[in-house]
């Protein structure tokens, strides 16, 4: 079943779908980490009071995409027995989790998912999905540096679209990670990606020093394709 081609014309076949995504994020996390799945698609009427100004000039399908990340987030906080608390937005548009929680939010057309574990456990969280398609050829050089160019190189021809996405999709989840401790915005050079096809894992090394990360310092996240999808996840657990 696939989340992004297949005419999913049924809740029961949308909810089957939704949940081997988020068995599958899930098994690229630690047990204690939560991760639950929300339909993008959903009226944004579930808001926390707090929540429902954070964002208020949006348009509907963004209202929409905003909340169903709380929703999701919402969700994961249940799960693992913490109260229902708000997810604000910072001014750099990241979310402001509670004290008790760290997290990341990702989402599609067709899915979102929220990743959650407690804060005294890990520093912080990185989730990005991505739809199972080729990237471009022509935005390959703009996301990959040379030597991933080259690693892509002597992939199958038929594979060389599809991982470049995966890298696109292990860049996204390792910034989302490394934020909250450097708060650092920058380029996709900023990443190198180094991906094991056999095992489900990569390593970001980072190609400049970042507060809080040294040039040449290492996260290691995991990754998975489900439903037309590319999952990529990551954790810092506390040091």
């Amino acid at each position: 079943m696939n989340l992004v081609t297949d005419p999913l014309d049924s809740d029961v076949a949308y909810n089957r779908a939704c949940a081997q995504v988020c068995d599958r994020a899930r098994q690229l996390f630690a047990p204690d980490v939560a991760v639950c799945a929300t339909d993008p698609w959903d009226e944004a009427d579930d808001l926390l009071p707090a929540e429902a100004t954070c964002l208020p000039n949006a348009i509907p399908s963004r209202l929409r995409e905003f909340a169903a990340g709380r929703r999701a987030s919402h969700r994961a906080m249940h799960d693992l027995g913490q109260p229902i608390q708000a997810v604000l937005t910072g001014a750099d548009r990241a979310p402001i989790w509670p004290r008790e929680v760290t997290g990341s939010i990702s989402h599609t057309k067709t899915i979102c998912l929220a990743a959650l574990a407690r804060s005294d456990a890990y520093l912080a969280l990185g989730l990005d999905i991505e739809e199972d398609q080729d990237l471009p050829s022509d935005i390959r050089p703009e996301v990959c540096t040379q030597t991933e160019l080259a690693w892509l190189s002597v992939q199958p021809q038929t594979m060389r679209g599809r991982l470049a996405r995966l890298i696109f999709s292990a860049k996204e989840c390792a910034f989302k990670c490394q934020y909250p401790i450097s708060k650092a915005l920058f380029g996709f050079d900023m990443f190198e990606i180094t991906p094991d096809l056999e095992t489900g894992q990569f390593e970001a090394t980072f190609t400049e020093t970042v507060p809080g990360f040294p040039v040449r310092s290492c996260l290691s996240g995991r990754f998975a394709f489900e439903s037309g999808l590319i999952i990529t996840g990551m954790r810092l657990a506390q040091r």
